[in-house]
C-alpha cells in the first residue's frame, strides 16, 4: 500500500521491483481485477490515445466557436521544417495538440488525469517511446507507472483546475508524463520521482482561465507546452539534476497554492486572459450564437 511517492520509492528500495509492478499490484487490490484485466484496460485507454494524438494531424476538427481548429495539422505540417526545437519536439506538440482538438470538437479522449490536459501523456508516450524504440507492454508498463503517480497526486492534491488552477491540471499531467519518460528512457525510479518534482516546480501558480468558458484556449497550447515539460524534466532528471524538493512536497505545494488562487483564476473564465478585451469578445460571440440557436 502506498500513499507517497516516497512510499513507491520505499518499496522499490525494499523489494527492488519495478514501479510498475508495485503500482500493478495496487490496482489488482484496489479493484479487485486480474493482472490480464488491468492491462486490457491499459490497452483500451493507450489505443485510444493514440487515436486522439493522430487524428487531428493531417484532418481539422470542427468545434464550437473554433477558436483551435487545424492547430494540430498546423504543427505537424511545420516540424519538418527549419524549426527552433526541431522535429521531436515540434511533433510532441501536435500530437498534444491533435488531443486537445479531438477533445474541443467531442470527440473520443482519455483524460489523463483530465479533459482539459488529456494531450500531455498521449503526446509523451508516443514520442518518447517511438525515441526509445519501445513496445506495447513497455508503453504500458510506462502509464501504469503515469497512473500511479497521478493517483499520488489526486489523493494528496488535486488535478481540478477549478479546484486548483491549471498546475492542477497540466501540471499533473506533466509529471505524471515526466515520470514515465523517464523510465521509457531507462532512467531509475529515483530520477521519475525527481521528474515529477521538476514539471510541478515548472508550472506552480498556473492559473486557470479559459476564453469564453471553453476547453479551447489556452488550454492547447498549454498542453503542447506541458508536453514539452514533462520530456525536458525527464531530462533534467536523466542527467542527474536534483530537484531539492522531493515531489510529495512540490505535491503539497502546488495544492496549497491552488487554494490560495482566487476564483477567477480557477476555471471560471473571469480573469487571466479569459477577461481581456479579445477574451470577452469570445465570449460575447459564444452567447449570441446561443442565442440564435434558440
Amino acid at each position: 500500500m502506498y500513499n507517497t511517492i516516497e512510499d513507491l520509492l520505499e518499496i522499490h528500495r525494499s523489494t527492488g521491483e519495478p514501479l510498475h509492478r508495485i503500482i500493478l499490484k495496487e490496482e489488482m487490490a484496489l479493484s479487485d481485477l486480474s493482472e490480464q484485466q488491468v492491462y486490457d484496460r491499459l490497452r483500451e485507454r493507450y489505443h485510444v490515445m493514440q487515436a486522439s494524438a493522430k487524428k487531428a494531424l493531417s484532418q481539422p476538427q470542427q468545434m464550437v466557436l473554433g477558436l483551435i481548429e487545424g492547430q494540430a495539422s498546423c504543427q505537424h505540417g511545420y516540424a519538418g521544417g527549419q524549426s527552433v526545437c526541431g522535429g521531436f519536439l515540434n511533433e510532441l506538440m501536435a500530437m498534444a495538440l491533435s488531443c486537445s482538438e479531438v477533445n474541443a470538437s467531442m470527440g473520443r479522449i482519455c483524460a489523463a488525469p483530465t479533459a482539459g490536459s488529456c494531450g500531455i501523456l498521449p503526446a509523451v508516450l508516443l514520442a518518447v517511446g517511438q525515441r526509445f524504440g519501445a513496445d506495447e507492454q513497455q508503453m504500458l508498463d510506462a502509464l501504469l507507472v503515469a497512473g500511479g503517480f497521478g493517483a499520488v497526486i489526486t489523493r494528496n492534491a488535486t488535478v481540478s483546475g477549478a479546484e486548483g488552477g491549471c498546475q492542477a491540471e497540466c501540471g499533473a499531467a506533466a509529471a505524471m508524463a515526466a515520470a514515465a519518460a523517464v523510465l521509457l528512457a531507462g532512467g531509475t525510479a529515483e530520477a521519475a520521482a525527481n521528474a515529477c518534482a521538476i514539471a510541478l516546480m515548472n508550472v506552480m501558480g498556473l492559473v486557470c482561465d479559459p476564453v469564453a468558458g471553453l476547453v479551447q484556449l489556452p488550454c492547447s497550447f498549454r498542453n503542447a507546452s506541458g508536453a514539452v515539460n514533462a520530456v525536458i524534466s525527464a531530462d533534467l532528471a536523466l542527467a542527474g539534476q536534483d530537484p531539492k524538493i522531493p515531489a510529495d512536497q512540490c505535491i503539497d505545494a502546488m495544492y496549497r497554492v491552488g487554494k490560495k488562487l482566487p476564483m477567477e483564476l480557477r476555471e471560471t473564465a473571469l480573469g487571466g486572459i479569459a477577461a481581456q478585451p479579445a477574451g470577452k469578445a469570445y465570449a460575447q460571440q459564444l452567447k449570441q450564437g446561443a442565442q440564435r440557436a434558440e
